[in-house]
């Protein structure tokens, strides 16, 4: 497995003010050096969302970051019952914006519902809404959680009545948006290896882990691991395991952890 570096924030100081002299008038009327920050926030944030949470199917986008989260798919034939079910998707459309759904529509007659269907879960949009004659006469939809592949993911006979669908909408992007996260939690943490030297460090990483270990080490030392095994320090991480903690490289004793890996 390999690491990303997605949208890292780097405190610049007055480094690249004082290449470039850059200034700015303080309170004082005094020239002074500006303060930089620097934040990759980028495409490559788009490309770990697919890599993280997409399947064999396409993309599975997390509810809150979705610009799409229901789709609203209409099924009747042309010249049968097609005028109810249209009245039923446009209520269902109207409920879940008053809501503050981001919800579409897709009554395009040109392409059949299992069309749509894959047309839609390719793209990722985390619920998708079906309404039919048989529903709409039960005052009722079908709801399908594209987290959930088949019939695992599906509800029958939600009703159509707006507090109760609004609040049925609402509460499943919550378990959606919770259920890719721990998903993607627990893939992380099932491939981080806890080592305690350097021989178990480049085991970890030939088997395409991700290795943990405590690092007091030189430069030096790192730059050997690089060009030994291709990992680098991908980061500290802000939650430490408990000490005392042990340099992987040398022994003497380490203040934090690091985490080596592969990157992209």
């Amino acid at each position: 497995k390999k690491a990303l570096r997605a949208g890292p924030s780097h405190n610049l100081g007055q480094n690249f003010a004082k290449a470039f002299d850059t200034k700015f008038l303080d309170e004082n009327g005094k020239s002074q050096y500006v303060h930089q920050s620097s934040w990759g926030v980028s495409t490559r944030l788009i490309g770990g969302i697919i890599m993280t949470h997409g399947d064999d199917t396409g993309l599975r986008l997390p509810p809150a970051l979705a610009p799409i989260q229901v789709v609203v798919v209409p099924i009747a034939q042309k010249n049968k019952d097609a005028a109810v079910v249209a009245a039923a998707a446009a209520d269902i459309v109207a409920t879940l914006k008053a809501a503050g759904v981001r919800v579409k529509l897709d009554d395009d007659t040109r392409n059949s519902p299992g069309w749509k269907f894959n047309h839609w879960e390719m793209k990722g949009v985390p619920i998708r809404i079906e309404v039919g004659p048989k529903d709409v006469a039960k005052a009722a939809c079908v709801l399908a959680r594209r987290d959930r592949p088949g019939k695992e993911g599906k509800e029958f006979d939600v009703p159509m009545e707006a507090v109760s669908l609004a609040a049925k909408v609402h509460g499943v992007l919550g378990e959606v948006q919770a259920a890719l996260f721990e998903e993607a939690r627990a893939f992380r943490d099932a491939n981080i290896v806890d080592v305690g030297s350097y021989a178990e460090l480049k085991a970890a990483i030939e088997e395409g882990k991700w290795a943990r270990g405590g690092w007091e080490a030189s430069d030096e030392e790192e730059g050997r691991v690089k060009e030994e095994t291709g990992a680098t320090i991908r980061c500290f991480p802000f939650d430490q395991p408990a000490g005392p903690h042990t340099c992987l490289m040398t022994g003497v004793p380490a203040k934090e952890v690091c985490i080596f890996a592969k990157s992209y």
